[in-house]
């Protein structure tokens, strides 16, 4: 009898146990078709090749599209060598806005950085890049670090016999 009450009683929790794993099913957030949409003359702004510690400022033009104002809770640079400034006040639809960012042009080399925009549009997260060759400093004074470091010295061992 004790087996046979433990036996229902497991079972009992398997099933419940089992039930509570169930996925819940959530109905998607409608779409809205008032949403306020990006429209940008470009979504990648290529600095080209340019000097060491030329100026890094560029801009990204856009449009709201949609039929509601547009309003961009946050703008991130992939790292911290690329700083996005951004409109705060919304953007009405059918106005322009223009995002500002900075590259930090005393690094050396290509780059390809993005900028991720957060905002109330159709599309919640936009990313958006730059891309670009910063020259060598022609004086030689860049601080980069060399691409190898040297080898270190070794010491000589003598072997008696």
């Amino acid at each position: 009898m004790k087996k046979t009450l433990l036996s229902i009683g497991l079972m009992a929790c398997i099933a419940l146990g089992a039930n509570a794993q169930a996925p819940e099913t959530t109905t998607p957030n409608p779409i809205n078709p008032n949403a306020p949409k990006f429209k940008f003359e470009s979504e990648v702004v290529d600095y080209g090749t340019i000097e060491h510690n030329s100026d890094g400022n560029r801009e990204f033009k856009f449009t709201n599209t949609g039929k509601e104002p547009l309003i961009i809770s946050d703008a991130k640079g992939s790292c911290g060598c690329t700083t996005p400034n951004w409109p705060k006040e919304p953007i009405r639809p059918g106005e322009t806005g223009v995002i500002k960012v900075k590259y930090a042009t005393d690094r050396i080399g290509a780059f390809e950085k993005t900028i991720t925009l957060t905002s109330n549009a159709d599309t919640p997260s936009k990313v958006i890049k730059i891309k670009g060759v910063v020259n060598p400093d022609p004086a030689g004074t860049t601080t980069a670090a060399p691409a190898v470091p040297a080898p270190l010295p070794v010491p000589a061992v003598e072997i008696k016999k």
